[in-house]
């Protein structure tokens, strides 16, 4: 039988209560607070150890329908749309079996996206989407999840390819030779305008999420209705239908390296559905804008995915597509519109899709770094939560923007950089896998708490095809190019990345098992949290060192979350 205790909302900095508001649910060993943002009238239940609801969002809630709609559609749309056809191409073989993967695509998509709901659905006023699922899914070992979580995110919060790209194509609009340090400046240059535009103003930002948002989809819509006039035949554009004719064409002599290499491109074509996930305590009624934003950013998007490949099969034969080197909507702009124009167009469109995606991408990281900062487990947590003095988490952007420049200066180009690149890839799929598991326990443990159900419930079916989806993406990169153990993208063996990234993560493990455990067991301390508030209202989680002789007068003082008790004061 569960018991309730009302409880302050005390920040042990001022030691005054904030709220009256938060209650703590104790059943067993379990610890549940009960807290409800400004931004929603649901209940955010979650583990005592978890990082406090900040019940005011210290960043506003400037995040409306259409924001939530352009953070995921700058995400998605990136630079691959342009590009990734032609490498889907050449893995399945034809051009038939080519368009029924996209659709495959957004089913996997959408699958997964029913999960983000139902967890946003539990933690209406949380922002930093998988920081927060993956903590409350894992609470035990206690800072175990959000220790290694918290490095891994750190550490792989950079940039550098979509800045590195955003760079190449600038140079292509002014038609000029470039050497490789003035690539990586010009790349600098434009991460370091992206970091004024994000770190300046929340709202600002957000306008230019929805402006290049726009953009977007009016590129993908003009391509798409281009193409369709070049199918009806009323182009120069000679036999437009030949793809079509014999769609299957290639389908046999597909290998399966190649079909499970284009199923991993596909499903990052479509990475970004879940973006606007990480702002949900800056969102009035999240789950309700959400349900409706959420699916139909990912349906407009494929609509558009399918469209812009008709178009590009359209204009060129399967052929022409797999033997040129230019990206598929080169060759549709080209064979369309002509070489000049195209060349100059096409650049233009990309720099602005690529700048878009890393507006939404800094957005997003800095969300999830600040909450890393907030569960406690980090240093200097007042550099990770304040939003002094712009209203704007700067210390996450600087992070991030130290961290990216790093990685476009550092790695030569070739190997080294496309490993560094690779090496992000592996712990996100495993991460994605135990999300996955996450929902099912947080399920299970909501279930024996007797908690009330979820705004939102994603199908069982949904949850089956995510958890397969993602199976298969930790399964897939294993499997060997068919150029043999070298044959990949890098001259040496292509399961390095692979293996390296799991043992980034075992030293994660190995780090904090001699920071909780051992060392604090031969110095006599255990770790307990307490919370901070600073100034500008942003709320936070501080671990501290308590000797074992003075456990009990803690533990009497505080209450599960690390809150001061009714009455007590440090």
């Amino acid at each position: 039988m569960s018991t309730w205790e009302d409880k302050e909302k005390t920040a042990n900095v001022a030691t005054q209560p904030a709220s009256e508001s938060e209650e703590t649910i104790i059943h067993g060993d379990v610890k549940y607070t009960a807290a409800e943002g400004m931004n929603s009238t649901s209940v955010t239940y979650q583990d005592a150890a978890g990082a406090p609801v900040e019940t005011s969002s210290p960043l506003g809630y400037s995040v409306g329908l259409l924001a939530t709609m352009c953070l995921n559609i700058n995400q998605m749309v990136g630079t691959g749309i342009f590009s990734t056809p032609a490498t889907i191409l050449s893995g399945v073989g034809s051009v038939g079996l080519t368009m029924i993967y996209w659709f495959i695509g957004y089913l996997l998509s959408q699958s997964t996206l029913s999960l983000y709901l139902e967890l946003a659905s539990y933690f209406p006023s949380r922002s930093g989407a998988e920081v927060v699922y993956l903590e409350q899914a894992f609470p035990k070992p206690q800072y175990f999840f959000p220790t290694v979580f918290a490095v891994k995110h750190v550490v792989f919060s950079f940039g550098s390819s979509n800045a590195v790209v955003l760079a190449e194509y600038l140079f292509g609009i002014g038609g000029a030779a470039y050497t490789n340090w003035q690539l990586k400046g010009v790349a600098v240059a434009a991460y370091t305008l992206a970091l004024i535009v994000v770190g300046a103003s929340t709202k600002w930002s957000l306008r230019f999420v929805v402006w290049f948002g726009i953009v977007k989809i009016a590129t993908l819509l003009l391509i798409s209705i281009a193409g369709l006039v070049v199918l009806g035949g009323h182009t120069k554009v000679v036999n437009p239908q030949i793809n079509w004719h014999n769609a299957w064409e290639g389908t046999s002599k597909a290998s399966a390296y190649g079909a499970t290499n284009a199923m991993i491109k596909l499903i990052f074509s479509y990475t970004g559905y879940q973006n606007a996930f990480s702002v949900v305590n800056e969102i009035k009624n999240p789950v309700k804008t959400l349900r409706w934003s959420a699916p139909f950013s990912l349906f407009l998007v494929t609509s558009l995915y399918i469209l812009v490949n008709v178009a590009y099969f359209s204009a060129a034969s399967r052929e022409e597509i797999l033997a040129s080197k230019q990206i598929a909507a080169g060759i549709f702009f080209e064979k369309v519109f002509g070489s000049n124009r195209a060349s100059h167009a096409l650049d233009v469109l990309i720099c602005i899709s690529a700048f878009g995606n890393l507006i939404a991408v800094m957005i997003n990281y800095s969300r999830m770094l600040r909450e890393t900062g907030r569960q406690g487990v980090l240093p200097w947590p007042k550099f990770w939560t304040s939003t002094r003095p712009f209203g704007t988490p700067l210390g996450p952007y600087v992070v991030q923007y130290v961290i990216t420049v790093i990685m476009i200066i550092g790695p030569p180009a070739g190997d080294a950089f496309n490993f560094v690149v690779d090496l992000s890839v592996y712990p996100t799929n495993i991460f994605n896998f135990l999300l996955v598991i996450g929902l099912l326990m947080i399920r299970k443990r909501r279930k024996a708490l007797n908690l009330p159900r979820p705004e939102y419930k994603a199908w069982d079916v949904a949850v089956a095809f995510a958890l397969l989806t993602n199976v298969y993406m930790l399964i897939a990169p294993w499997y060997p190019p068919s150029g043999g153990a070298d044959g990949g993208d890098v001259s040496f063996w292509y399961g390095t990345y692979l293996v390296v990234g799991i043992g980034l993560l075992t030293l994660c493990g190995v780090y904090y098992y001699f920071w909780i455990d051992v060392i604090p067991k031969y110095k006599g301390y255990e770790y307990r949290q307490t919370i901070v508030e600073f100034d500008d209202g942003s709320i936070t989680h501080k671990l501290v060192q308590v000797t074992k002789a003075d456990l009990a007068d803690w533990d009497s003082k505080h209450d599960p979350s690390g809150r001061l008790r009714r009455g007590e004061a440090d």
